[in-house]
């Protein structure tokens, strides 16, 4: 985010750079970044002559690069778009030539997601040199949490450690769906609020009691009551609840507490670091570790990996969902 915000502090003060090479896995920044340039660098007058927006699937470098050559109509710049420029990786060494002596009244836009470019050739070195390349790299699941708590923060909210990982397990890693929820939730609710799984629930669907969140601590807590009643709301709504998730945030959970059980620094702060989660969360470790011996950990592993497998078809074929669900808290519980 550091370097978005240089990025877009540069063209406020009217300081482009004649390109802007955006690459990477995440591509939530790299809409952002071309978005502001798309709606700021000109005025609406202006982008009538001045703006164009290609596609990578249907362009090719050498039309990116004569485009980018002509020259602005009763404006100061032109700026060029282009979108999925990933579709050019075959050819984007062509655009060499044009990155050494860029035409400095164009700024050139390309969108190279989920890709990069090697760093060893040409292309790479020119731009680094002439524009600007950036980076934009995918979050870790542990991540994604601090970083949906700094974008409420400075839209001036808070929000509850408990809501972070629901909409996390809700939604995943993709944070152009997670912004997308967060501004809904924005629009709805005052600033200084704080976020909390009642109004996660009201206004995005997630319920706050029966989800994985819920699971995993109750599982933790070998409450087998409640435990049960989850499992029994995921496997009567499947779609919401896929098994994959379930088992891939179970395995995380007992892989952690193998950890937690080899510390030999217990203390919060300590477990928080090395496990990787909120402070706030290192007390259902605690819970869980007088519950489950490392021994016992260490087998409930094993049985996640074979379950894994089953849902997968290996030894198992076609396994409903709630048969699946069933055999998981059996083997864990």
């Amino acid at each position: 985010m550091d370097k978005v915000k240089e990025i877009v502090g540069e063209i406020n003060k009217g300081n482009p750079k004649p390109i802007y090479f955006l690459m990477g896995e995440e591509p939530y920044y790299i809409d952002r970044i071309s978005q502001y340039i798309a709606e700021n660098v000109l005025t609406d007058d202006e982008k009538g002559f001045n703006q164009m927006v290609l596609y990578g699937k249907d362009t090719t470098v050498d039309e990116v690069v004569a485009n980018a050559k002509r020259f602005p109509m009763m404006a100061e710049y032109q700026v060029v778009i282009v979108k999925e420029a990933q579709h050019l990786s075959r050819t984007i060494e062509n655009l060499s030539s044009y990155a050494e002596n860029p035409q400095p009244t164009t700024i050139l836009v390309l969108c190279y997601k989920y890709k990069k470019l090697d760093k060893r050739k040409k292309l790479y070195k020119t731009i680094k040199k002439t524009g600007e390349l950036f980076e934009s790299k995918k979050l870790y699941d542990n991540q994604v949490a601090d970083w949906i708590r700094r974008t409420l923060a400075s839209k001036k909210y808070k929000i509850s450690p408990k809501s972070c990982v629901m909409l996390v397990e809700f939604l995943g890693t993709d944070l152009s769906k997670i912004s997308n929820e967060l501004d809904k939730l924005t629009l709805i609710v005052p600033p200084s609020t704080e976020i909390t799984p009642d109004l996660i629930e009201e206004h995005i669907g997630i319920s706050k009691d029966f989800n994985n969140f819920e699971l995993k601590k109750a599982i933790g807590e070998r409450n087998v009551k409640k435990a049960s009643r989850i499992i029994d709301y995921f496997a009567q709504n499947p779609k919401d609840n896929p098994f994959v998730v379930t088992i891939t945030l179970l395995n995380t959970f007992f892989t952690q507490l193998l950890q937690y059980h080899g510390l030999s620094d217990h203390s919060p702060g300590n477990v928080a670091k090395v496990l990787g989660v909120n402070p706030y969360f290192v007390n259902e470790y605690v819970v869980a570790a007088r519950n489950y011996p490392m021994k016992r950990v260490s087998g409930i592993i094993s049985n996640l990996r074979v379950l894994d497998l089953k849902s997968k078809g290996v030894g198992a074929s076609n396994m409903a969902q709630a048969d699946l669900l069933k055999e998981l808290l059996s083997e864990i519980i």
